[in-house]
């Protein structure tokens, strides 16, 4: 589709929608004034005009541009570029970042190769986008994002709300909806697919039935996107506040058994009597809304301790006696190798993981003394295995005194090791002093 196909868009003029400049992070603001002053188009965008025209506060403020890269970091001395796959800048503020976006359209993903010459057919083209730096205009920018929602453009010089693919309908409606063909959508970018699982369950949405029906054809694209790009998606899925429902869109659109088929067990557990551990992606969400940590290497070990406790089940179950900590620790190295392989996860965030259960399965184990705890808890893997034992109090309802005990041991823990830093840096300071020479006499004459 070319840039003269594309529609006109819907203009809201400022009495016609809730967006104010009230509303929004004064950095982003100053972003928006200075590209203006500067001559160039200057709109914020993405999930900030969203959730302020739902009466939502949001959590990032991003802003696009005609301004190239280079361009962007010369009318701003504190912005620096970043990317390769979407080059883009971060205007530096002591508050925080501002992302700043130059417009796009949408690339040419892959050329199909010539048509057979006996049959005419050419082979389908891969539409996996692996570079998208082809720069255009705002209706293009608007046609090669992912939903209609979060195509939204609020212009800085009138103050309205632009919007090109139906976005304020689909508001209204409470639906996700990909922009153009979803399958295309989603076999340029797989990430998508999770996106759209994540913004209906934030937002409490539906996701409208074609972009569904496409989701279950490409979910297995989801094989070609990058791994670091799957990981970070799923962490966001996990600290976005309704990881439940978003894992729950996932199983009714098949995406759990392609990305996350670990996932599977915390619904098997509670029938094996082992607890109720799909339980866990709620209490996730209640760590979420009282604001609590969520350490990368605890989420990850969340999603993995399930499978690992189902596998010990049966493994002792069948030999009638609690298999040995060395055992253990081969068990759950096996158990969550295919997790590691699929996320390509570093050798040290993948021993961290490991080290997390094991800590969690040894805080579970009976008959320790005081002491013991206090010197297992001054371990470098402890913090991890506590932060498990924590949710899955929260999750199971059971354990609470044990993570008393534990939470005790911790805090003897901290003690310790802040009088012994005092006590060394007592002893340096002393053995830093220079030694005085002795006073000599003056001899009489």
């Amino acid at each position: 589709m070319s840039a003269t196909d594309l529609p006109e868009p819907r203009i809201l003029a400022r009495s016609e929608h809730p967006v104010s400049r009230s509303l929004i992070d004064k950095n982003a603001l100053k972003v928006l004034y200075r590209l203006q002053s500067a001559g160039y188009k200057a709109y914020l965008v993405g999930g900030g005009v969203r959730d302020l025209m739902l009466g939502r506060k949001p959590k990032d403020f991003d802003v696009a541009t005609d301004a190239r890269p280079n361009e962007i970091r010369r009318v701003f001395r504190n912005a620096r570029i970043i990317g390769r796959r979407f080059r883009l800048a971060h205007v530096l503020f002591a508050e925080g970042v501002v992302e700043v976006s130059t417009f796009r359209r949408i690339p040419l993903a892959g050329e199909a190769p010539p048509p057979d010459p006996v049959t005419g057919d050419g082979a389908p083209r891969d539409l996996l986008i692996t570079s998208d730096n082809t720069f255009g205009n705002p209706r293009e920018d608007a046609f090669r994002r992912d939903f209609t929602v979060n195509v939204l453009f609020y212009n800085i010089a009138d103050f309205s709300v632009i919007d090109y693919t139906g976005g304020v309908d689909d508001l209204q409606r409470h639906l996700i909806r990909a922009i153009g063909d979803p399958d295309v959508r989603f076999q340029e970018d797989p990430v998508r697919m999770l996106r759209a699982c994540e913004f209906a369950a934030r937002l409490g949405f539906g996701i409208e039935h074609g972009s569904q029906e496409a989701i279950e054809r490409q979910k297995g694209e989801l094989r070609k996107a990058s791994p670091a790009r799957l990981t970070e998606e799923l962490l966001q899925l996990l600290r976005c506040g309704k990881a439940g429902a978003s894992l729950q869109w996932m199983l009714d659109l098949g995406l759990l058994s392609v990305l996350l088929p670990e996932a599977y067990a915390m619904l098997t557990a509670g029938a094996r009597g082992l607890g109720d551990f799909g339980r866990i992606l709620p209490a996730l969400d209640t760590f979420v809304a009282e604001g609590r940590e969520m350490p990368e290497i605890g989420l990850l070990a969340s999603l993995l301790l399930p499978g690992v406790l189902v596998r010990r089940s049966e493994i002792e179950g069948s030999e009638s006696r609690p298999i040995s900590r060395f055992r253990l620790q081969k068990l759950i190295e096996e158990n969550v190798a295919p997790f590691f392989a699929r996320f390509t996860l570093s050798q040290l965030k993948s021993t961290q993981v490991v080290q997390a259960i094991l800590a969690f399965s040894r805080m579970c184990e009976p008959a320790w003394t005081a002491g013991e705890r206090v010197r297992f808890a001054s371990r470098p893997s402890f913090a991890d295995g506590l932060w498990l034992f924590e949710l899955l109090v929260e999750a199971t309802g059971e354990g609470g005194e044990t993570l008393a005990s534990w939470r005790d041991a911790a805090q003897m823990a901290k003690r310790h090791q802040r009088h012994a830093h005092g006590s060394h840096a007592v002893h340096a300071e002393t053995a830093a002093e220079p030694a005085r020479r002795p006073r000599r006499r003056r001899r009489r004459r």
